[in-house]
């Protein structure tokens, strides 16, 4: 049953998470080139938006950051369980909760590429107003905050579905 559902939507779920990682693969790489070409981690810089290169041991926003290989290890050991529950959610969704559950797949094999080949994953996108300042994130940081969202605006009207019935 469940191997029917995933064949079912194989190659245009394969195509989603695929797009995710290689565009935030090819964003990595590039602002990594950048960043040891000018031998500066601070890329660009505006009123708003600055691109700053920043590795980033822990997990999403830098959270949960550890010196320690055993607790990073253990982390990873965790993300890897969390992708693998995603990935059977994926092959019992459908629809609009399938392509959220794509996007937070697609985000977390981008960012689990880095722990793993890299010990870190590296960390560019940085918002601010004045002197506040956003966590730096990365494209598949974007990726997992939307489909975190989508997932509970469909909880919520699901959920509101069902009092009304």
């Amino acid at each position: 049953m469940t191997f029917k559902n995933l064949s079912k939507n194989f190659y245009s779920s394969l195509i989603i998470v695929s797009l995710i990682f290689g565009l935030d693969r090819i964003s990595k790489i590039y602002v990594i080139h950048l960043s040891n070409n000018a031998l500066v981690s601070k890329i660009f810089s505006s009123k708003f938006l600055n691109i700053h290169l920043v590795w980033n041991e822990g997990i999403a926003f830098g959270l949960f950051s550890f010196d320690q290989n055993s607790m990073y290890n253990s982390l990873t050991v965790i993300i890897l369980l969390v992708i693998l529950i995603i990935f059977f959610m994926i092959t019992k969704s459908s629809g609009f909760k399938r392509i959220s559950l794509l996007m937070i797949l697609g985000g977390a094999l981008g960012n689990a590429f880095d722990r793993i080949f890299t010990k870190a994953v590296p960390d560019f996108i940085d918002f601010h107003i004045g002197e506040f300042h956003w966590f730096i994130f990365n494209v598949s940081d974007i990726f997992i905050t939307l489909g975190v969202i989508f997932m509970i605006i469909i909880e919520i009207t699901e959920s509101k579905k069902n009092e009304k019935n």
